[in-house]
């Protein structure tokens, strides 16, 4: 079944000139653009999932640091002045 999509003019003419540009047929642009985005949210979703899951591990075996020590950190390392 063919899904439509409403796009705003400014929008429309975007993916058209890309469309032109890259001598392909506007569909196919289309298509191409949001395959990439729907796969890079999935990858996106995946690493997060990942470094979430790094963390509890590191938590658990004890491999972690308080705010305070990475807060001080963060301030030498960007030249932050020290809370008040």
């Amino acid at each position: 079944m063919p899904i439509v999509i409403t796009l705003s003019p400014e929008l429309e003419a975007l993916l058209r000139d890309k469309a032109t540009r890259q001598g392909q047929d506007v569909s196919l642009v289309a298509s191409e653009l949001l395959t990439s985005v729907l796969e890079w949210e999935v990858q996106e979703s995946q690493e997060a999932i990942k470094g979430i899951q790094q963390g509890l591990d590191d938590f658990e075996t004890g491999r972690f640091r308080s705010f305070r020590e990475f807060a001080q950190e963060q301030r030498r390392k960007y030249n932050l002045p020290a809370d008040s």
